[in-house]
């Protein structure tokens, strides 16, 4: 019986989608590697994005998506530098990072905080009171 070596390659992919948390959407080229810790009333995020200004960042969150985007556009000139050189080679024009994550619980979006420090972005997002959840609705 001869076996099929994609049969194999699948159950590996398999095992290894199960292993990933909840709301890790994965790390691929061009996005950012993050730390997400979980505390008892919050959601700490903290991602590396160094060689980007605070302009330069976006943090967004809608539902239980937060999104980290930044982009960096240096000036374009093809005359060089200030000091009046001629660059040979121009390969660090525009670079652009990003990362969505899903969190595993609501968060309370109006207390939520970000901070860039260093290089090193940092967003708090407290949890949702439990009585936050919802409201009553009156039945007539």
């Amino acid at each position: 019986m001869s076996r099929n070596p994609f049969d194999e390659i699948e159950r590996m992919f398999d095992r290894m989608s199960n292993r990933l948390e909840p709301f890790d959407e994965g790390v691929f080229e061009g996005s950012v590697a993050v730390d997400i810790e979980e505390t008892d009333d919050a959601y700490v995020v903290t991602a590396d994005l160094p060689g980007f200004d605070r302009d330069d960042i976006d943090v967004e969150l809608a539902g239980d998506r937060l999104t980290l985007s930044a982009t960096h556009t240096e000036a374009e000139s093809e005359e060089g530098d200030e000091d009046g050189g001629r660059y040979l080679r121009r390969e660090r024009r525009q670079q652009s990072v990003s990362r969505s994550v899903r969190l595993p619980e609501p968060v309370d979006e109006d207390a939520t905080e970000a901070e860039y420090n260093n290089g090193v972005l940092t967003v708090t997002l407290p949890k949702e009171a439990e009585g936050d959840s919802g409201h009553d609705i009156p039945i007539n």
